[in-house]
């Protein structure tokens, strides 16, 4: 009985298999059935075929304008002018950086060389229209075209210029940045002396705006103010390493750590001997994460995903990003607040919360008269909380229980909102000029915001009275501890980066370096650093005072990603008496410091060192000759004064380079190069095409030689991997000017024929290491190169 009872049972369970699987394919026949029915939807409504064989994609969401005609960012009459700009292309815009002495000069050879030939252009019946000056950007320094980038890179009126904003972005000269990011930093007005914070720093453009800011003063070798760039998400914080190593500056650290608890940063206080004081920064910008709406001309994607929740999810995360930003905040600093968001929501709620709680701490900044020539409109005192179905609820009261959890009493506007002056937020719309849309809050911090108590560091701050700390200055006081935001348990990211090491006054590897460039005892040596604790010593950073006193104090509470510029490489050369050589990157600070190596060229010297791959010496004119002879091998600084009489425009040129048995060459990447001859009057495009005729012609004639017998000899294979290194190069120029999501190109910049070359007179083998990322090891090199974003 019990085996038919058994038997009985399987047949049920395989009977409930069988029944169960029909349904399945069944289900799953359906389920594909309606995937094509609503691919074929997508198609013919969502999207509209192109005759390229691709959908384009609908710029159109009923919610998006329902949401915003309801809340009135726009002025009325303007509603339609609005729209039909958000569904057009965003034009190309770039910036010159503003802290290089030849930013004027670079202006003028661009207008010169390529916008006076734009004039009247017609491509395919269309007019190109000259590049014209934001009008509100300081000296001319940002320009903006009328076309896309995938135009700019379509178009063959417009190679040259297309190749020449490649170029000069790789060696940081130009940064391609959208209008309206450019904002922020110039409201919040950084000086040279500036302690400066961007708490959501990647990828990195607004940050280069902050560095150039502090180099404004170039009569200083360095300035003594510095930016901290953190980012929550460790790849981003790569990229920005390669953003800010493009400007040489010795004053940037590059941090990884969650802005909404950003730690407490101590450094010596300089008042009292021994003791410890938190740093405060005078400068503070907090660029959040948002909805990002104000994107929609070039992140197409958000007209499918926007929706009201955006808003409520996103609010709490700005709040305390903004809140911990306060806290850090020096008494009488400033804060800009912004998103490229319209939504108030994300924008004056969050504002508005954090003016109401700091009870008259935290001030709003009227900033009408400042960049006079930007169109804008005022910010809101009044605005609607909205569900997704369009349901306003009129005050928190009225908000059921169930939907608390998402929508937050700090939504509201607050009721002392004209109090406040919110009004004196901007927003910036794209119809206005032609731009992206933006918001952006200037707040002055004018005392210690009440939820910090006076002599803590913030709302957390405490004495631990049940430490073991001892009276060391035996006053009887004890000590404080800072303690900074709460602490928060976080899964461990990216990688493990190597120590930063300062040099020590009786560091064995400076004194050779010194004698044999002649530094004196002034120089700081003290702020020089290395990454790695044992092996040989490869590459030597440097960075100023008050970045060394961040580092060398909050090692164990701060994750550092990056900091310092590259200023020596070990080069080993039996022939010479200093295994280092110097580097183009910090060649500008260690200029005014170098008494020995020093040769000052002609511009044909300078011409003749770039163009050829390692001339002979005798090509020199004889007083720079003299000079190289005089110095015998190793590592030279090239110097180039231009004669002030005759060229007054011109400015000074340094390359850094080598000194073999009977030629010399340079250390200097392919972007700074073509710089450098551009600024010689040498038409570099010539040169490209030359170069790329002559790898063609190489590559061409070794396969004619090859008589089909399948094999290759020596110059064969030579050829064949120049020709793929030429291809490799202009596909990564094409990279460069591709759509990414704010403007930044993640191309690495490697010098050119620079590092890891033997050379053939002086035997000189540069240290492989060179090639690497400052601060990476090769695993974690590696594992950049394979989470790139795809452009």
């Amino acid at each position: 009985m019990f085996g038919l009872n058994r038997i009985i049972h399987i047949n049920s369970i395989h009977t409930c298999w069988k029944t169960f699987s029909s349904i399945g394919k069944e289900a799953n026949l359906k389920s594909v059935a309606e995937m094509g029915k609503r691919r074929g939807k997508w198609n013919k409504g969502e999207r509209t075929q192109s005759k390229g064989g691709y959908p384009d994609i609908v710029r159109a969401n009923e919610a998006f304008e329902e949401y915003y005609k309801a809340q009135g960012i726009v002025p009325e009459g303007e509603w339609d002018q609005f729209v039909s700009t958000l569904r057009e292309n965003l034009p190309a815009t770039f910036r010159i950086t503003g802290f290089k002495r030849h930013a004027q000069q670079l202006l003028g050879f661009l207008k010169s060389h390529y916008f006076n030939e734009l004039v009247d252009v017609k491509v395919e019946g269309l007019t190109i229209q000259k590049p014209y000056p934001l009008p509100w950007y300081p000296d001319e320094l940002a320009w903006q075209l009328n076309l896309s980038r995938s135009n700019i890179r379509k178009i063959p009126a417009l190679e040259k210029l297309h190749n020449f904003l490649i170029t000069e972005t790789e060696s940081g000269n130009i940064s391609r940045q959208e209008a309206v990011s450019m904002i922020p930093p110039l409201l919040l007005d950084v000086k040279p002396h500036h302690k400066v914070l961007d708490v959501c720093a990647a990828p990195g453009s607004k940050t280069g705006q902050l560095i150039e800011m502090l180099h404004a003063d170039d009569s200083q070798t360095w300035p003594e103010g510095f930016v901290v760039a953190n980012d929550s998400d460790n790849k981003r914080c790569y990229i920005m390493v390669h953003q800010a190593k493009r400007l040489n500056s010795p004053c940037v650290m590059i941090v990884n750590q969650d802005a909404t608890v950003m730690p407490v940063i101590e450094v010596p206080d300089d008042k009292n001997d021994g003791e410890m004081k938190q740093l405060k920064f005078d400068r503070v910008l907090c660029d959040v994460p948002c909805s990002a709406d104000g994107t929609l001309r070039k992140n197409y994607v958000v007209w499918k995903r926007w929706s009201v929740h955006n808003g409520f999810t996103l609010h709490p995360l700005q709040m305390n990003i903004l809140t911990r930003g306060a806290e850090l905040l020096e008494i009488g600093g400033k804060l800009v607040y912004s998103t490229c968001s319209f939504n108030p929501i994300e924008d004056e709620a969050v504002v508005g919360a954090l003016l109401s709680r700091s009870k008259g701490a935290m001030e709003l900044v009227d900033c009408s008269k400042d960049l006079p020539h930007l169109k804008r409109v005022n910010g809101l005192t009044k605005w609607k909380v909205l569900n997704e179905n369009g349901k306003e609820f009129p005050n928190y009261e009225e908000v059921p229980f169930k939907n608390r959890r998402r929508i937050k009493e700090s939504m509201f506007p607050p009721e002392n909102a004209e109090d406040l002056h919110l009004e004196r937020c901007i927003r910036v719309l794209p119809h206005q000029q032609n731009t992206g849309g933006f918001f952006i809050a200037v707040l002055q911090k004018t005392k210690g915001l009440p939820w910090m108590k006076e002599g803590k560091q913030s709302a957390t701050t405490e004495v631990d009275e049940s430490s073991d700390v001892k009276d060391e200055d035996g006053d009887g006081k004890r000590k404080a501890t800072f303690r900074g935001p709460p602490s928060k348990r976080r899964h461990f990211e990216g990688y493990k980066e190597d120590p930063f090491i300062f040099f020590k006054e009786d560091e064995e590897l400076w004194p050779p370096v010194r004698k044999f460039f002649g530094i004196p005892e002034s120089f700081p040596n003290t702020q020089l650093l290395i990454r790695c604790e044992t092996g040989k010593k490869r590459t030597i950073y440097f960075v100023n005072e008050a970045i060394k006193q961040i580092i060398s104090n909050n090692q164990n509470k701060l994750k550092v990603i990056n900091s310092g510029v590259r200023m020596f490489c070990r080069s080993n050369s039996p022939d010479v008496d200093c295994n280092f050589r110097l580097t183009q990157e910090g060649s500008s600070s260690l200029l005014p410091y170098v008494s020995n190596r020093l040769v000052y060229l002609t511009k044909n010297d300078v011409i003749t060192l770039l163009t050829e791959e390692n001339p002979f010496v005798h090509k020199m004119t004889e007083e720079s000759r003299k000079q190289i002879n005089d110095n015998g091998q190793g590592s030279l600084m090239f110097v180039y004064d231009p004669p002030q009489d005759t060229c007054p425009e011109e400015n000074r040129i340094v390359v850094v380079g080598w000194r073999g048995k009977t030629s010399v060459r340079s250390f200097v990447s392919k972007g700074d190069r073509f710089h450098i001859l551009r600024m010689c009057g040498v038409d570099v495009n010539t040169l490209v095409d030359k170069k790329t005729k002559q790898i063609k012609g190489a590559a061409t004639t070794s396969k004619q030689n090859n008589d089909g017998d399948g094999d290759k000899d020596e110059e064969d294979i030579e050829n064949d991997e120049d020709e793929e290194k030429l291809g490799d190069a202009e596909d990564g120029e094409e990279d460069m000017m591709k759509d990414e999501t704010e403007e930044d190109s993640l191309n690495e910049t490697s010098e050119d024929a620079g590092e890891g070359v033997v050379n053939k007179d002086s035997k000189v083998t540069t240290d492989e290491t060179n090639k690497e990322e400052d601060g990476l090891n090769k695993d974690a090199k590696d594992k950049i190169e394979a989470d790139k974003p795809q452009l």
